[in-house]
């Protein structure tokens, strides 16, 4: 059997061929699924290279290194979700521990930093990262970490990697960034300063809706093998076959990310011209305040769009009501479209005022777009605007 090659090619050749021809025994082009929860010692004393479900497995191992490799990282760890993949990152902090945050990121991520520094584990200051000022008041609390969303959910705001990367470097803080919205495909934030990536992989990079899973990325060899020693300690890894379904859905991510992306462009551009929107929230737009920014440091605009609508609560139920092709669901980065209320949906684990404050609005739809004919999507939106203002 030949051997197998590893970094052969550019970032979308070694993304399909991750891994492939990896089996040994049969020679089977696509890596097999191992689901055993245990491994045999070769002998008394004799570990092999996998003893243990929750420590490793080969196929859990091939998404990991694939991801890092994507990343510009030395390693990865694959996680049960996304948020378990925040929870480890977490696991590098102690009580007393300062950690900056954006005061407009998920709202999952908000209420476990939140949940987390109620209950002592270290202290968190949600800032707006837009705010050179409210930056200025933070770093001087000597932060342990600093944790980045660019571009944030739901209101797609950008942050600059470089510039916080730098004062993450003076400060002796570790930098972490949810790099979920791009994918690496679009942005690598590695390459850029940070020390820590973040992904939820039930997202774009396994991009069917059919698997909930996350990953973490890690700049240093230290960083891996500490993040590796916690997910394993606390029990956060992925399973096998979610890891077998994200790797498959990774061969595709360049091609799907082409379409998401062409589309979103085309209907961001759309909404600008209908009377229903008030605003469209994305960076591809030159109307967006940092949209020279995204086109410095992301290869993409993404494919995520968020916008008001004008006319108050039963406008937005209308238009959420009378789409077709946009699903009412949370989640994004599938083949499919979906339509989400933050206030309501994604962002309903934060109050009122913290939502208030991030300017996420009852007027606020975000829409994730799918790969499915852009004109049809288009049509479908015009219908329900049709209907809303009817």
């Amino acid at each position: 059997m030949k051997p197998q090659r590893k970094n052969c090619g550019g970032s979308q050749t070694r993304t399909v061929r991750a891994a492939l021809e990896s089996d040994e025994q049969f020679g089977a082009v696509a890596p097999p699924l191992h689901l055993s929860s245990t491994y045999s010692f070769a002998g008394f004393g004799q570990r092999r290279r996998f003893d243990y479900g929750r420590s490793g497995n080969p196929t859990r191992d091939a998404l990991a290194e694939a991801i890092a490799d994507l990343e510009g990282g030395v390693g990865a760890v694959v996680a049960a979700s996304g948020m378990a993949a925040i929870t480890l990152v977490c696991q590098l902090l102690k009580p007393g521990d300062v950690l900056i945050a954006p005061h407009d990121c998920y709202g999952g991520t908000y209420r476990f930093f939140d949940a987390m520094a109620r209950r002592g584990a270290f202290e968190v200051l949600f800032i707006d990262q837009g705010d050179a000022g409210a930056w200025s008041q933070a770093l001087a609390r000597r932060p342990a970490m600093i944790w980045i969303e660019t571009p944030s959910n739901p209101l797609l705001r950008i942050t600059d990697i470089r510039t916080v990367a730098s004062a993450a470097k003076e400060q002796g803080a570790l930098l972490a960034v949810d790099n979920t919205f791009l994918s690496p495909i679009w942005q690598q934030p590695i390459a850029l300063g940070a020390d820590i990536v973040v992904h939820s992989t039930t997202k774009y990079l396994n991009g069917h809706s059919d698997v909930v899973g996350g990953a973490v990325v890690a700049a240093s060899k230290e960083l891996h093998e500490a993040l590796s020693w916690w997910a394993n300690c606390i029990g956060v890894t992925g399973a096998p076959f979610d890891s077998y379904l994200t790797l498959r859905g990774l061969r595709t991510l360049h091609a799907r990310m082409a379409v998401h992306g062409r589309n979103a462009m085309i209907v961001s551009e759309w909404l600008q011209e209908q009377a229903v929107v008030k605003r469209v929230y994305y960076p591809g737009l030159v109307a967006h305040a940092q949209h020279d920014l995204a086109k410095r440091q992301q290869n993409g605009f993404g494919a995520m769009i968020s916008f008001e609508v004008r006319g108050g609560a039963d406008r937005v139920r209308a238009v959420v009501e009378n789409v077709n092709l946009f699903s009412l669901a949370e989640s994004l980065g599938g083949v499919e479209s979906l339509i989400a209320h933050p206030a309501t949906m994604t962002h309903a684990a934060m109050n009122v005022d913290a939502r208030r404050a991030a300017g996420i609005t009852d007027e606020l739809l975000r829409l994730s777009i799918g790969i499915e004919s852009v004109d049809d999507l288009i049509a479908d939106l015009g219908g329900a605007f049709a209907i809303a203002n009817s």
